[in-house]
């Protein structure tokens, strides 16, 4: 097994969001990676930059970012060339751990892939490790995301690379991956959203230590996808048995809807689920089940509470 640590730059529409291409609001223009082993010992690296075809200038942010010169890029390899070399350098995908700084790097790629007409050469489910998030869970509070320099820093690793470069990032990210917990890191690995499941079989359901995640099919709105058996169910993820629901689904934004449910083996269940766009204007869920403590359960009961006399006033004031 090889960890494939990498990191892409991107530019955007120098014109703004009112003039981008909507298929390619992010197109990629360098790729670097570090290989590690399954002993996180370094055994390989790539970089290259990819010729723009879309936008042919910088964004001012990309170019505050980056300071490079556009011209080194028009004497570059097409995104097609790049990113086959780029798979060739990686291996046999079943032998691969992508990992990144954050979530976007994977969903931008695969976006760039189907931009392009390309195959994805990914396995669906894409279960990836997610360095930024596992950091936060072995060494902070595992809710903050902290930025690369920040952690690079915090760490008192050597900074001998320019930061905002791919292969430099991707370094960095491969540094702090080596100083975390392997076998810790393996087990809270993330999945991508990019292609979510198109029936019901696809449907991902994932347990972790201390949660269980699952992934739905699409819908045509957010009430259809609310109503469905299966999105809406409270089973306790450790004996398999219905939890009956102490609070039912509510919601104060209709993006983030939230339950309490009690199974009579394992105690207090908090219920999320976030909604999320799809392509073609429909739906998919992501919830997450996770056992919590009675004053965790008292904070659910009081924001139903707070919600519920929220809307008299509401009323009463319309």
């Amino acid at each position: 097994m090889n960890y494939i640590v990498f990191d892409l730059e991107w530019n955007q529409c120098p014109g703004g969001k009112e003039k981008e291409n909507k298929k390619l609001p992010f197109e990629i223009i360098q790729i670097g990676a570090v290989k590690l082993n399954d002993r996180y010992e370094e055994c390989g690296q790539f970089q290259e930059k990819i010729k723009p075809r879309v936008y042919h200038s910088f964004h001012h942010h990309t170019q505050e970012v980056l300071h490079m010169n556009m011209k080194a890029f028009r004497k570059a390899r097409s995104f097609s060339e790049v990113v086959t070399a780029f798979f060739e350098w990686c291996g046999p995908m079943e032998e691969a751990v992508f990992c990144s700084w954050g979530s976007q790097d994977l969903l931008e790629l695969q976006r760039n892939l189907r931009f392009y007409h390309m195959k994805n050469p990914f396995p669906f489910p894409l279960c990836y490790l997610d360095i930024q998030k596992i950091y936060s869970l072995q060494r902070e509070d595992g809710r903050s995301r902290k930025n690369l320099q920040s952690v690079i820093d915090s760490l008192e690793l050597p900074k001998d690379q320019p930061f905002h470069e791919a292969l430099g990032d991707a370094c960095y990210t491969a540094r702090i991956l080596q100083t975390l917990d392997q076998k810790k890191a393996l087990e809270y690995f993330s999945v991508d959203y990019f292609r979510i499941p198109q029936n019901r079989k696809e449907e991902i359901q994932i347990c972790y230590e201390t949660y269980q995640k699952f992934v739905s099919k699409p819908f045509r709105t957010k009430t259809e996808a609310m109503r469905d058996r299966k999105v809406a169910s409270t089973r306790c993820y450790i004996c398999g048995k219905p939890a009956r629901k102490k609070i039912r689904w509510f919601t104060g934004n209709s993006k983030n809807y939230y339950c309490l449910a009690c199974c009579e083996e394992h105690g207090w269940l908090k219920g999320k689920i976030r909604i999320k766009k799809a392509e073609d204007n429909q739906f998919f869920c992501v919830k997450t089940l996770k056992l919590v403590s009675e004053e965790d359960a008292a904070s659910i009961i009081k924001k139903k509470e707070a919600l519920k006399e929220k809307q008299k006033r509401c009323r009463a004031d319309g």
